[in-house]
């Protein structure tokens, strides 16, 4: 049972997806606000913008020119953070050097891709039908079926109802020479965040090197799944939090969304698989559309809660491409929304120290 007296002392919270603790001070929520305010987001936007680079049948930066797409489009970025060729990188230092030991660094070579969520430019995913939201959940899919190691057990279950076409230039998803290991698909949502184009859409980043949070997480979810008997921790934690309905935003039969034990954010969220699903072609046709549903049940009450465009960062965080066995068997799907907003549309928390 849950311990009320925790919400007025100061204490701190184990994440067990990271081996971490937090500090929290729920007193400090009384405290007058007296610092930065930001505008909250209530710019009225066009169907279509002939300016924007993402709507159908405009140029973009380089000079390609956007299919009239219907449902999701999707392509190489043309300013991608990482590049799929490049010079090869030797250490100017011998290993074993102080600065072999202390000035590390490696190459990282991939591929990034921007997805457009709907050809309308003045739609978000809190504005889409759960329908649309499954033909963006299908198109995640076929991006990571496109990139899987072709010896990993996930790759052997990719049912075709659930893949989506990428798009008339479907050559450019062919699979890498060298096994890419790890696909981070996220969105960043609103100028708050740093989104430069209020068209909605999302990114893939698909790189030889893993991420440090999913890393972590890894590590974490491999190391419960051995210690409890090859039981699966996100499982028991979708469990327990669905029996004790005090973080809970909504649930269906597939999925939980809840504000995590050990938020950061004052409203983050995580959408978890409640039964053990590696990756998103793990998903049943039924279980994607009642993901579609929790996400726009999430995105929906976002934007409800300070009638604003809500801004976050989400994540989703899966098996990667490319591992051993013990990895992909401890790997779960799960989805991280990490919103800046603090108290109001114009009240920001700040990670600060």
């Amino acid at each position: 049972m849950p311990d009320p007296t925790l919400d007025y002392i100061s204490h701190r919270r184990y994440n067990p997806l990271r081996g971490s603790w937090i500090l929290v001070s729920p007193h400090r929520t009384k405290r007058p606000w007296q610092g930065q305010q930001e505008e909250p987001t209530k710019t009225s936007l066009p169907v279509h913008d002939p300016s924007c680079y993402l709507c159908p049948g405009n140029k973009r930066a380089q000079g390609d020119v956007n299919p009239q797409y219907e449902h999701t489009f999707v392509f190489v970025n043309d300013y991608s953070a990482v590049k799929e060729e490049q010079a090869e990188h030797e250490p100017a230092e011998k290993n074993g050097s102080l600065s072999s030991l202390l000035l590390r660094a490696e190459p990282v070579t991939g591929k990034c891709y921007v997805i457009t969520f709907s050809p309308s430019h003045n739609l978000t995913l809190a504005d889409l039908a759960p329908a649309s939201i499954l033909s963006v959940i299908k198109t995640w899919t076929s991006l990571y079926t496109a990139h899987i190691s072709p010896t990993s057990p996930i790759a052997k279950i990719s049912s075709p109802k659930t893949l989506a076409p990428l798009n008339h230039q479907d050559s450019q998803f062919t699979r890498p020479h060298a096994q890419y290991r790890f696909m981070q698909i996220f969105e960043n949502k609103g100028p708050a965040m740093g989104c430069s184009n209020p068209h909605p859409h999302g990114q893939v980043w698909v790189t030889t090197g893993m991420p440090e949070e999913p890393g972590l997480e890894l590590d974490q979810l491999k190391a419960y799944h051995h210690k409890n008997d090859g039981a699966h921790l996100l499982v028991d934690y979708a469990s327990l939090e669905s029996r004790l309905k005090e973080r809970t935003i909504f649930e269906n039969s597939a999925f939980i969304a809840c504000c995590p034990w050990w938020a950061i954010w004052p409203f983050e969220v995580m959408i978890i698989s409640r039964g053990h699903r590696r990756a998103l072609p793990d998903l049943s046709e039924a279980e994607s559309e009642l993901l579609a549903e929790a996400i726009a049940e999430v995105t929906r009450r976002y934007d409800n809660l300070f009638e604003t465009q809500f801004p976050y960062s989400m994540g989703l965080h899966q098996a990667p491409l490319d591992g051993t066995e013990q990895e992909m068997e401890a790997s779960h799907f799960h989805i991280h929304f990490y919103p800046p907003l603090l108290r109001s549309a114009t009240v920001r928390k700040f990670l600060v120290g």
